[in-house]
């Protein structure tokens, strides 16, 4: 299974134990779409896309070390993961709630950690791949986030990802503005396509940026 079809089957292939955020992530189910295409603007084919250039750091064949933070409820890389059964994957979340989901659907070759992106338990260049979906938008400490993640990821290897950017979509900075920020859901400052490309390029070699709507999609090199 290509990855275009891993991502685009994610919710069905994981079975009935869906939250409404797995929904909502993979624009799969009513509610789901309503919310992608009311806040993000993006329907199913726009979700895919971001999420697979999001992914798409990640080699077919991949058999290194990578580490996820957050894991959430791994509704959309527990099957990646399972295509990869030769990867060492570590999958971390500061929820413990969340890690419970994902545990369920993994796979052998998975390992989790409960722990705090801003002060990750591993040493220095212990990764191949750092795999960050939709995660740094909610992080309280974004400086330490974007610190440790590149701390951790070895010379040579790839971090990848996506995340909410302010200044592409002027509705769905209202939504973030007034309902995701006041509710916790999502913690500023926010990045726009400018300063991330910016960060981005003075922490990697190679940063390519890419967005959908208001979600950047990021591949780079270390």
């Amino acid at each position: 299974m290509s990855r275009h079809e891993e991502i685009k089957n994610a919710y069905k292939y994981l079975g009935n134990e869906a939250t409404f955020y797995d929904g909502m992530i993979t624009c799969s189910t009513l509610p789901g779409k309503a919310v992608c295409r009311l806040v993000w603007n993006m329907g199913k084919a726009e979700n895919t896309l971001y999420l697979e250039r999001a992914l798409s750091g990640i080699p077919e064949d991949f058999a290194g070390k990578l580490l996820e933070v957050p894991v959430g409820t791994g509704i959309l890389t527990m099957p990646v993961y399972r295509a990869l059964p030769k990867a060492d994957i570590t999958c971390l979340d500061y929820s413990p709630d969340m890690m419970a989901r994902a545990k369920r659907r993994a796979s052998e070759n998975v390992k989790f950690v409960q722990g705090d992106v801003g002060k990750l338990p591993f040493p220095d260049e212990s990764f191949d791949i750092v795999l960050s979906l939709n995660g740094f938008h909610a992080f309280p400490d974004k400086e330490a986030a974007y610190r440790e993640t590149c701390r951790v990821l070895k010379k040579g290897g790839v971090f990848c990802g996506c995340f909410y950017i302010q200044g592409q979509n002027r509705r769905t900075d209202w939504f973030i503005d007034r309902l995701y920020t006041p509710k916790g859901f999502f913690t500023p400052p926010y990045e726009t396509l400018d300063s991330l490309r910016s960060r981005l390029w003075k922490l990697y070699v190679q940063a390519a940026v890419e967005t959908v709507e208001a979600m950047a999609s990021f591949v780079c090199r270390k």
